[in-house]
Parts: structure tokens; C-alpha cells; sequence
């Protein structure tokens, strides 16, 4: 099952937990700068995956919309490949995980008509 339902994470679960978040997004320290809503909407956020949601806990990791934290600008399809990153990282195919891609559709959320003007920005 996947939730899109856009809310914010509850950590709560996770207090026991050594992780690096972003005290103002609440996302893990390296992937924030990347999704920072005040720089980036959902179709400028750059590629990332295992390195970026890596946290001090060994091998844990977060993922889909946690990873996000308050940034409003998640998409699945980064989802899809944040995870495949981790799952190629956790069976030890470090060139795999390293190899991320995202390449998004030029329509859709990201756009409206045909200005292509963001409606995340």
C-alpha cells in the first residue's frame, strides 16, 4: 500500500532512533538543501538516493514521503527510485545505488498548460 496523503511526518515512532534531520524542514540533513521549498519546486529537486537518506542508525534509512519532512514538493515517482537506491545499497551494489535517476515527465504536477509554469514554486 502507498499513502500520497501529503501531511507531515510523524517521528514520534522513530525518538529512539539516532537520525540527522533539518531543523527547519525536518528532512534528513544532507537531502534538505536539495528540496528546500524556498529554492526548489518538484520539477528542479535534483536526483538522490541512498547517500542523501542515509541516517547515523546503521542501515536505516527514510524514505517516500518522510523523507521530505515539510517540503511540499515529494513525488512518487522519487519515491520509487529513492527506494531502489536503498534496496541496491543494502545488497551491496554500491555502483547501482550510486547510479540514480529520475527523469520526469514534462507534463503533469509539475507543470500546467502550456506556460510549463510550476504550480509548486
Amino acid at each position: 500500500m502507498v499513502n500520497a496523503t501529503g501531511f507531515r511526518p510523524d517521528l514520534d515512532m522513530l525518538r529512539e532512533i539516532r537520525l540527522d534531520l533539518d531543523d527547519i524542514v525536518e528532512a534528513p540533513a544532507r537531502l534538505a538543501p536539495l528540496i528546500d521549498p524556498n529554492i526548489h519546486s518538484c520539477g528542479t529537486v535534483e536526483p538522490h538516493g541512498f547517500a542523501e537518506l542515509q541516517q547515523p542508525e546503521p542501515n536505516f534509512f527514510l524514505a517516500g514521503m518522510k523523507s521530505y519532512g515539510r517540503a511540499p514538493t515529494f513525488l512518487l515517482a522519487t519515491g520509487y527510485e529513492q527506494v531502489r537506491s536503498i534496496t541496491a545499497y543494502l545488497a551491496g551494489d554500491i555502483a547501482s545505488a550510486t547510479n540514480v535517476q529520475l527523469v520526469l515527465p514534462a507534463t503533469g504536477v509539475c507543470s500546467t498548460g502550456a506556460s510549463g509554469s510550476s504550480c509548486c514554486s
